[in-house]
């Protein structure tokens, strides 16, 4: 299962998540949470890419689920989806923070990190 944004962190974690379910022989679920407020052009933005996120997938014949959530909080509705899929690994991205910023982990990365029923693997894009 992968926790998924049109990032560079959530296309890195999107390739990962990919590259694991192919090992473990798993389909891929990908999962965005979007807020309740979440302007109409940002939400129509975020419903494109996930099309194309499904299209791409189907075109490399990837078995996966797509599962656009909303409303609810960003490690709730991975924790929650992880739990209900049975999930053997979550993958996630993390972006590039300052020096102080790497002394505190983003608040919705520490929970999924410590609260998901399953191992966790975090990525981050390659910098180049």
């Amino acid at each position: 299962m992968v926790g998924y944004l049109a990032t560079p962190e959530g296309r890195a974690a999107l390739d990962a998540a990919v590259q694991e379910a192919g090992i473990r022989g798993r389909d891929v679920v990908v999962v965005v949470s979007v807020r309740d407020d979440e302007p109409a052009e940002q939400r129509a933005a975020t419903e494109a890419d996930l099309a194309k996120v499904g299209e791409d997938l189907a075109a490399k014949g990837v078995a996966h689920e797509v599962r656009l959530l909303e409303g609810g909080d960003v490690a709730d509705d991975l924790i929650a989806t992880a739990e209900e899929v049975s999930a053997e690994l979550v993958v996630i991205g993390l972006r590039q923070r300052s020096p102080v910023g790497k002394l505190i982990l983003g608040a919705n990365a520490q929970r999924v990190l410590f609260d998901a029923p399953c191992p966790v693997l975090t990525v981050k894009p390659t910098t180049r």
